[in-house]
């Protein structure tokens, strides 16, 4: 079943719960008006016989339709709040899925190619249109150096984007350790690019091979959702698998076109 399918089904429940809700109020209108022509018929009654036990009769009949009517209208009330808690709830499971969708063609993207460049573009556009970041960088690990380095930006240019020691630092520390970190202030203005307002770390498995720094968010994205925490953890094993495989299979061409155009060059040396 595909997610169209799911999201018009759950549409056609949620909307039979409130048609539910809707002929609840009618019966429930159509009690009181009963009570109230019942009453009234009460009333005729004792005017015309005023026979006392007669009338207790009544009175007791009367106490009891209203304990029903009372029974009723709480019932009522609590079937029109666990109507607003499913809308809610439906809310909620609507945006995730959409997330989840948005999130797996994004994957698929990242997976698509082995092209190095390509798959920093797409991993900019991903946490541009799906973190909401406006301002960030995304640093690799350089194992000659042990310090990582600026790969590619967004907001803010390559120089801008800071070089890190592991270790060293807010960023250095996420590298070394390979946990998350989130400022206090997500609305802070104040560029520091050594102190990012968020910084992921890129893992395959446990080995750490860069970070995502972000140092502002777009204006409409005011904060994160606990949504928002799971596209985190997703994407950075995503855009590290994807970063990783590019990058090696980038190198292994390099050298392979090296080797070859040497190996070239020699059967082009001329025999003496």
């Amino acid at each position: 079943m595909d997610k169209d399918t799911i999201i018009t089904s759950k549409a056609d429940e949620f909307l039979q719960m409130f048609k539910k809700g809707e002929e609840f109020t009618k019966e429930l209108l159509k009690e009181n008006e009963k009570l109230r022509f019942k009453i009234a018929q009460l009333s005729e009654t004792m005017a015309r016989t005023g026979d006392e036990a007669r009338i207790k009769i009544y009175e007791d009949r009367i106490a009891l339709l209203e304990e029903e009517v009372k029974s009723l209208r709480e019932r009522f009330m609590q079937v029109e709040q666990e109507n607003k808690d499913f809308a809610s709830k439906y809310v909620e499971v609507e945006e995730e899925n959409n997330n989840l969708a948005n999130l797996y063609v994004a994957s698929y993207q990242l997976h698509s190619t082995l092209d190095f460049s390509e798959v920093l573009r797409i991993v900019l556009e991903i946490v541009i249109n799906l973190i909401g970041a406006e301002k960030f960088a995304v640093l690799l690990i350089d194992d000659k150096t042990n310090e990582m380095v600026p790969v590619c930006t967004e907001g803010m240019t390559l120089s801008d984007a800071p070089k890190v020691r592991i270790g060293d630092g807010t960023i250095g520390s996420v590298a070394k350790e390979g946990e998350s970190y989130f400022a206090y202030d997500l609305s802070s203005e104040v560029f520091n690019p050594l102190e990012p307002i968020v910084c992921i770390p890129l893992k395959i498995k446990e080995h750490v091979i860069g970070v995502i720094t972000i140092y502002k968010l777009l204006v409409q994205k005011a904060g994160f959702s606990n949504v928002d925490y799971e596209l985190f953890n997703l994407l950075a094993g995503h855009a590290a698998t994807a970063i990783f495989s590019s990058r090696m299979y980038t190198q292994s061409e390099r050298k392979l076109t090296t080797i070859q155009s040497f190996l070239d060059l020699l059967k082009e040396k001329p025999k003496k």
